[in-house]
């Protein structure tokens, strides 16, 4: 690694780039660790770069602008935001009762929201369907055996999510009190997309064989654009987010879905952001 703390903000820039055209999207923490310099100083380089247009500014970090028909990795999606993903998943928790049988898709929010999960009472004897890697990982590695997983097959995605045509006949064939899901975008008055098609149309199958849709996402997917739709406002029962909404996109999503939760960040996962 070169000498970090002597960059002048033209070399900074460059190498977020670098960062940003590897791996879909880059974290302010890391890249101040990295660069050796203050938070607020890479916050200012990425919003220079948001403002020529060359990268996209998120809480916590920044995505590359081609995000609508491509995806961060998994690894490093896991990295940002994770204050709001875990009030969100504290909220979520409380969607499931022991001995439910449920689906979680993809995603980080959502994998957040399994951790949570497996960690409370609820979790007891519950049977957990996924087309998510890391979340059947996740339950496959419990000391105690009280929870079923079963895993689609299919085709593997960045987000190490499950999808295709296998996936989704796994799927049809069985049933779901409820399906917890993620969401690349959100989008007023159309709903939830993704930029991954085959990964929307898993999603939409999921739907179909559950008695209640809670979508998991934090308030930065309102102002994100996405390719594939794969749920209107009138087809989710609960979208769980943060306090961090902007009042308008809230009052707007009240008025097009059944409910509307908004999870408040506690002040110790604030000071981590």
């Amino acid at each position: 690694m070169c000498d970090n703390v002597r960059m002048i903000s033209s070399q900074r820039q460059h190498l977020i780039l670098s960062r940003l055209r590897t791996r879909g999207a880059v974290r302010i923490t890391a890249l101040s660790k990295e660069l050796g310099v203050s938070a607020m100083t890479i916050r200012r380089d990425i919003a220079e770069l948001a403002d020529k247009g060359l990268l996209k500014r998120v809480h916590g970090g920044a995505v590359t602008t081609s995000t609508l028909l491509s995806e961060p990795l998994f690894s490093v999606k896991s990295q940002m935001d994770i204050g709001l993903k875990d009030a969100i998943a504290q909220e979520a928790v409380r969607y499931v009762a022991p001995g439910d049988v449920i689906a979680i898709g993809g995603g980080t929010t959502a994998y957040v929201f399994a951790q949570h999960l497996l960690e409370s009472q609820q979790s007891s004897g519950i049977t957990i369907l996924t087309n998510s890697i890391p979340v059947a990982e996740l339950v496959q590695a419990l000391e105690s055996k009280d929870v079923e997983v079963i895993v689609t097959g299919g085709v593997i995605t960045r987000s190490n999510s499950l999808v295709g045509p296998i996936a989704d006949k796994v799927v049809a064939s069985l049933r779901v009190n409820t399906v917890f899901l993620g969401t690349h975008s959100v989008s007023i008055p159309r709903g939830f997309l993704m930029p991954n098609s085959l990964e929307a149309a898993t999603d939409m199958a999921m739907m179909d064989i559950a008695d209640r849709t809670i979508v998991l996402t934090d308030h930065t997917k309102w102002s994100c654009t996405s390719l594939s739709l794969f749920a209107r406002f009138d087809q989710v029962d609960t979208v769980i987010t943060d306090d961090g909404l902007d009042s308008d996109s809230a009052a707007k999503t009240k008025d097009l879905v059944k409910e509307l939760v908004l999870a408040h960040q506690s002040e110790t996962n604030e000071e981590s952001e």
